[in-house]
C-alpha cells in the first residue's frame, strides 16, 4: 500500500532543463545600469556645450538670456534694453484661456508702476504674430509692451513647457521667480513685492 513516503524524485532529466536555464535578469540589469551612464554622461555633455556656447540654463538665481524679438510696430527690442528695471517676462498666446485671463491684471499692474523701473514684456507665441496680436492688444485696451516669436525661439531658450509661463527678472538681469500658469498680479501683495524688487540696490 503506497503511504505517500516511498514516492521516488523526479527522473534528473526533467530537471535538467531548470538546472541549465539560463537567467536573463542580471544582463537586462547591466544593460540598463549602461544604458543609464550613457544618458547621464550624454546630458553632462549637452550641458556642457551648451555653457561653451555662451546659452544658459534658466531658472531661479541664475541670469535671464537676452533675446531679441520684433514689437508689433516691427521694431526690435531685446531683454538687454531693459537692464536697470524690473522685467516682468511673460509667455502667452491669443489662443491661450488662461492667457487672456490675466492680461487684465497684468494691465492693471503695469498702469500702477509704468512711472517706475519696471516693465511688462508679454512675448506671443502666436505663429500669426502682429496679425492677430495687435488686434488683440487693441480688443483688451492693453498697453504693456507686446512682443512676437513666431517660431517659439523663445519657448526653446527658457525651456518651458507651456503658457502662460512668467519671469520675474531684477534689475541685474537676474531671475528672481518663475512661475507656471495665471496669477493675480493686480492683488496688493503683487504690487507690493515688485515695488520691494524695484527698491532694492
Amino acid at each position: 500500500m503506497n503511504n505517500g513516503k516511498d514516492h521516488k524524485p523526479l527522473p534528473m532529466k526533467a530537471e535538467t532543463p531548470r538546472a541549465g536555464r539560463v537567467s536573463y535578469k542580471p544582463l537586462i540589469l547591466i544593460v540598463l545600469i549602461m544604458a543609464g551612464i550613457g544618458t547621464v554622461f550624454m546630458l553632462q555633455s549637452q550641458d556642457s556645450t551648451s555653457l561653451q556656447s555662451g546659452e544658459s540654463w534658466p531658472g531661479k538665481g541664475g541670469p535671464a538670456p537676452d533675446f531679441t524679438l520684433p514689437g508689433l510696430d516691427g521694431n526690435e527690442i531685446s531683454l538687454a534694453d531693459y537692464r536697470g528695471k524690473v522685467v516682468l517676462l511673460n509667455l502667452w498666446a491669443t489662443w491661450c484661456r488662461p492667457c487672456v485671463e490675466e492680461m487684465p491684471a497684468m494691465e492693471k499692474l503695469h498702469r500702477a508702476l509704468k512711472d517706475e523701473s519696471f516693465a511688462i514684456l508679454a512675448v506671443s507665441l502666436d505663429e500669426a504674430g502682429a496679425e492677430v496680436v495687435g488686434p488683440f492688444m487693441q480688443k483688451h485696451q492693453l498697453s504693456f509692451t507686446a512682443l512676437t516669436d513666431t517660431k517659439g525661439s523663445l519657448k526653446k531658450l527658457y525651456r518651458t513647457t507651456g503658457v502662460p509661463e512668467t519671469f520675474i527678472i531684477d534689475k541685474k538681469g537676474i531671475i528672481v521667480e518663475k512661475i507656471i500658469g495665471p496669477r493675480d498680479w493686480a492683488a496688493p501683495g503683487a504690487i507690493r513685492y515688485f515695488r520691494n524688487l524695484i527698491q532694492a540696490d
